[in-house]
């Protein structure tokens, strides 16, 4: 009689789940739970602001927030990826990356200061236009941006290293302390917008303190690179991701210049923006795949699997921006008032305009990383730059603030897609197979 082999049925048992789980890199599963908690204590952190402050207050914690997301990821975002990107390429080559950190981090100390010295300077300014006076809230943003500068040079050293569990660490600490903090508040009482914005500044900077025994045990003495190099690949990279969070998060800033007595209207367009960047949360965890399998595709000259898994990672995306967008259309003016205490004055009309504009974005983000993957840093510029244009043109036409803000934020997303889309057709995907692989 024979025995049954333990082992292989053990294998045939396992669910798709564990069989995922277990072809991924160590560390990897502790990203993912570390972006899920971080991705959730911004719903908590804004619920429990939403609940908590004044019409006013909220308000002026809508447009930091949004300030933030915009100019700091714009900015910090490509240095974390150029340090991915880098310090892996040392790591392979059994090389130290002390010189590229130290090149790195101290350019990103130089636009920290920029940054600062130019908040300070229009300080007056900048409170009247969007804090209702409030001077501490901007120096709080000033602070904000100079904490994530740190927790994105902390990441991009970790993943090139390829040191997931401390990275997975810094995102879930950052999450927990959201959610704590912004909890604690909320059942003490808390009434002040600054307590709700310091926030934004402690859990990353913490986060990252806590985590900076493996960045600083792994850098190791090397070379520096040139500043050319440097410079070439991050300065469009970050004009193109500063101009895609323009496209994405314009509409609170807008709403607050087009409308600056309009408080309720500006918390109210936050709560659905983020209500309807659901399937933009998820579609982040597929970005680095996507990256590897593109560059896979491209290096071989596989023109076939690289049009093959655009195409499917766009049908996934549609899947995705469908399953969020129509219960944000048909739930969000109900939802925004539960979840985050919103007044009422967003219709279905801009759930809508919203939603549909998350699904165009995250299609032009899928196209522009296959640009970026041909090489194609300036084609992927182009089209930001022209979906800009469009964003500006469609806010100021005349009519209703909100069905512009919402409608140029589709028409922009829609015009990034289209710009870039067809140069990627008639650069590579039209291209015969002879021509793609020489």
């Amino acid at each position: 009689m024979n025995t049954p082999d333990v082992t292989a049925t053990a294998t045939v048992k396992r669910s798709p789940l564990a069989r995922i789980a277990s072809s991924l890199p160590p560390g990897t599963t502790l990203v993912i739970s570390g972006t899920v908690v971080l991705g959730a204590a911004s719903y908590v952190h804004l619920m429990a602001a939403g609940h908590s402050l004044d019409t006013e207050g909220m308000a002026a914690l809508s447009v930091l927030w949004t300030i933030l997301m915009s100019v700091g990821i714009g900015l910090f975002f490509p240095v974390e990826q150029e340090l991915t990107r880098i310090v892996a390429a040392h790591r392979v080559a059994g090389t130290g990356v002390s010189g590229v950190v130290r090149r790195l981090a101290g350019l990103t100390l130089g636009v920290v200061l920029l940054l600062a010295a130019g908040v300070w300077w229009a300080t007056p300014l900048l409170a009247d236009t969007f804090f209702y006076g409030h001077t501490e809230m901007v120096g709080t943003l000033a602070m904000a941006f100079a904490a994530m500068a740190l927790s994105n040079i902390c990441r991009g050293i970790l993943a090139g290293l390829g040191r997931f569990a401390p990275f997975g660490w810094q995102l879930a600490i950052d999450g927990i302390l959201r959610i704590g903090l912004a909890g604690a508040f909320a059942l003490a009482g808390v009434r002040s917008p600054l307590a709700f914005a310091l926030i934004l500044v402690v859990a990353p900077l913490v986060a990252a303190l806590v985590t900076s025994g493996p960045v600083l045990r792994g850098l190791g003495r090397g070379p520096a690179p040139h500043w050319s190099a440097l410079l070439g690949g991050l300065g469009p990279l970050i004009v193109s991701t500063l101009l895609s969070q323009v496209v994405v998060n314009a509409a609170v800033v807008s709403t607050k210049l087009l409308a600056p007595t309009e408080g309720a209207l500006v918390a109210g367009l936050l709560n659905a923006i983020v209500l309807a960047r659901v399937p933009l949360f998820v579609f982040g965890s597929l970005q680095a795949s996507l990256l590897s399998g593109l560059s896979s595709a491209a290096a071989a000259g596989d023109r076939a699997g690289f049009s093959r898994l655009l195409g499917r990672t766009s049908l996934v995306v549609t899947a995705l921006g469908l399953a969020g967008g129509i219960p944000a259309t048909l739930l969000g003016p109900w939802l925004i008032q539960v979840l985050f205490k919103a007044e009422e004055g967003l219709g279905y009309a801009a759930f809508f305009w919203i939603s549909a504009g998350t699904l165009f974005y995250m299609l032009a983000m899928v196209l522009g990383q296959a640009l970026l993957v041909l090489h194609k840093h300036r084609l992927q510029l182009l089209g930001w730059t022209v979906a800009t244009l469009v964003l500006i043109g469609v806010t100021l036409i005349p009519g209703d603030v909100a069905t512009r803000v919402c409608l140029a934020y589709t028409l922009s997303s829609l015009t990034a897609v289209i710009g870039m889309a067809v140069p990627l057709w008639l650069s590579f995907l039209r291209r015969p197979a002879a021509a793609a692989a020489a």
